[in-house]
């Protein structure tokens, strides 16, 4: 006979679900970024999370630098670093009809920032361990740790940033506007190539936020990042392609799912059931559960 949990374990399972979720969300949302404009699934994405967690742990070793402190280094670094890359790498593919060859850079570049990290850090597990690593918040007898509740407030204020700059600036109303239709943007006198580069740029922003998240929180290995980028996908197929706030009200909705799983089931049926939900949706609801629906040709 199923048996339900106490009210503080259900509450204290939400809540660890929702915190853990938040990282896939602000990954899903530099994805949805980067989908609106190029149309290009950025598998990579998990691997320059992973890559920026390693930039967090080495300014930390080397130069004593408080990990969420870094914010303020490794967000502008993800920025610059996004805009080369896109002009190094994705510049002339991006305006192929060919989709294919994006996408096949894309892996490329993973597996050259995998091979990288291992050469230059090794292939062992990593973290970042500080004075407050242990510390836990404690509300109305349910806790959580100091390093998840910071991880969960960068999703929030990366989501909100990005939203912000999305409606009320004029490069971001051109973001959304090469989103909604790049031929029509075009005619309206705004560069592909411009837009493109921003949108990449942010999004690999937002990896670097997302890395200073996971290297406070989590263990991680060169090769992590592969997880990453599946969790933010199905994140983004919840949430809805083209929803900023879709995209990490999609990674709570996992990190929940996952913690539920996780508890009720077995942790083995954790990642089989996640990816199941993920099918599901593309199944009966393509747009995602926040996505506004596919107009019928």
């Amino acid at each position: 006979m199923f048996d339900f949990p106490p009210p503080q374990i259900f509450l204290q399972l939400s809540l660890n679900g929702a915190l853990g979720g938040a990282m896939y969300g602000v990954a899903a949302v530099g994805l949805s970024l980067i989908f609106g404009t190029m149309r290009l699934i950025f598998l990579a994405q998990g691997a320059m999370i992973i890559l920026a967690a390693y930039f967090v742990r080495a300014l930390f070793q080397s130069f004593g630098i408080d990990p969420f402190l870094s914010l303020v280094i490794v967000v502008p670094v993800g920025l610059a670093a996004g805009w080369l890359i896109y002009q190094g790498l994705f510049r002339k593919a991006a305006v192929e009809e060919d989709r294919n060859i994006s996408l096949l850079i894309a892996v490329g570049l993973m597996f050259l920032a995998e091979n990288l990290m291992t050469v230059i850090w090794g292939g062992n597990t990593a973290g970042v361990v500080t004075s407050y690593t242990a510390s836990g918040i404690h509300i109305l007898g349910i806790r959580t740790s100091f390093t998840r509740t910071m991880g969960f407030l960068i999703a929030l204020a990366g989501t909100g940033l990005v939203m912000l700059f999305l409606r009320k600036t004029l490069v971001g109303k051109a973001v959304r506007a090469a989103s909604e239709d790049m031929t029509a943007a075009s005619l309206m006198g705004i560069s592909p190539h411009r837009v493109n580069a921003i949108a990449f740029a942010v999004g690999i922003a937002l990896a670097g936020a997302a890395g200073v998240a996971v290297a406070t929180t989590f263990p991680f290995n060169p090769f992590a990042g592969f997880i990453f980028s599946l969790k933010a996908l199905v994140a983004l197929a919840l949430g809805g392609i083209g929803s900023v706030a879709g995209a990490l009200a999609g990674g709570i909705i996992l990190g929940l799912i996952e913690a539920y799983v996780q508890f009720f089931v077995g942790g083995s049926w954790t990642n089989a059931v996640a990816y199941g939900v993920f099918l599901a949706v593309l199944m009966f609801k393509p747009e995602g559960l926040f996505g506004r629906p596919y107009k019928k040709a």
